[in-house]
């Protein structure tokens, strides 16, 4: 959850003009790395660092790094080979063996706290946008630009997009920004809590919806973002101004399941699921009034990856590594093949 770079902002806001503050991020990668272009990182003076730029293995040298950029003023660029014996990304024994490029730039009002109160206030809102960081000239001065996207517009969930441009003699960094992913549960019982719990460690937004007061309560939902009660053009409403970006309907119950069914039908989401079994899928059709064929979104009914699951948490798990991967746009394959013979 550390790692989502609104949470980032989040600490970053809440002290950053009572201590000096160094933002890192990667511009390039050769071979495999740990972490992509885009990825960034928050260091103050007091030592902190928020987010990740490897695997762990060179926060405490980038740290060291960051410390003489608050001191200089002036943004650097660092460059961890891991493929090279001589470079210290090798000695520490990281084993990607691809060779990262850094960017530390100095985070002040000077500069304008390079944009990120605007960033900040974007994700808030669940906008999207463009962050442009050009990289430091001879002299080590820099500069960030946000271009927020129209407030009807979004970038796809699944697209990484980041990219180095050159305009003259300066280069660019141009990474998407968007925001969080929202999972809405609709049903507030046992089973949603690990889905709930889980999502909110992988930073995403969440917000849990029953109708039912005995359900969907607040002590057993402590990490959710949102408690609703909401179903109908209610939920629509909702799920529309928040901008959810994926479901599951699992509150047991073949009337809710279909409300929220019908709601959520014509919404851009990138995931709907529905729990239980195949049979259990056709009477919430049934339940909702719809065809298969009039669905706008296909529904993952069962839902979730064959993991073997039986227990909550591990359904949990499987559901969500399901919708993980739709909201990445990819094929949730085993990426060394030894599950696919």
């Amino acid at each position: 959850m550390a790692n989502q770079l609104s949470h980032l902002l989040k600490h970053w806001q809440t002290a950053h003009v009572t201590t000096d503050w160094v933002l890192g991020t990667v511009y390039k990668t050769e071979g495999p790395c740990y972490r992509k272009a885009g990825a960034m990182m928050l260091m103050n003076g007091l030592g902190q660092q928020f987010g990740l730029l490897s695997g762990g293995c060179l926060e405490s040298d980038i740290l060291n790094h960051a410390r003489r950029v608050m001191q200089s003023g002036k943004a650097v660029t660092l460059r961890y080979d891991g493929s090279d014996e001589d470079d210290l990304s090798f000695q520490l024994g990281i084993g990607c063996g691809g060779i990262v490029h850094i960017l530390l730039q100095p985070l002040d009002a000077e500069r304008g706290f390079l944009q990120l109160d605007a960033v900040h206030s974007a994700l808030e809102e669940r906008r999207s946008g463009f962050y442009h960081q050009r990289l430091p000239d001879g002299s080590g001065a820099t500069e960030s630009r946000f271009i927020p996207l129209d407030k009807e517009a979004s970038t796809a969930q699944g697209s990484n997009g980041t990219a180095l441009e050159q305009r003259g003699e300066e280069t660019w960094l141009i990474t998407p920004i968007i925001p969080d992913p929202h999972l809405l549960i609709v049903g507030g019982g046992l089973d949603a809590r690990p889905v709930a719990a889980i999502a909110h460690e992988l930073g995403w937004e969440v917000s849990v919806c029953d109708p039912r007061p005995a359900n969907a309560r607040r002590e057993f939902f402590l990490c959710a973002d949102a408690l609703l009660r909401s179903q109908g053009k209610a939920l629509t409403a909702y799920a529309e101004r928040r901008r959810v970006n994926a479901a599951i309907l699992m509150s047991h119950n073949l009337a809710i399941d279909a409300d929220a069914l019908v709601a959520l039908q014509g919404l851009p989401l990138a995931y709907l699921a529905l729990l239980g079994p195949a049979k259990r899928r056709q009477q919430v059709l049934e339940e909702a009034g719809l065809q298969a064929a009039q669905l706008t979104i296909p529904v993952a009914g069962p839902a979730g990856l064959d993991l073997g699951a039986e227990l909550p948490e591990s359904i949990a798990l499987s559901i969500l590594a399901e919708c993980h991967a739709s909201l990445k746009g990819r094929g949730a394959r085993s990426l060394s093949g030894i599950l696919n013979p």
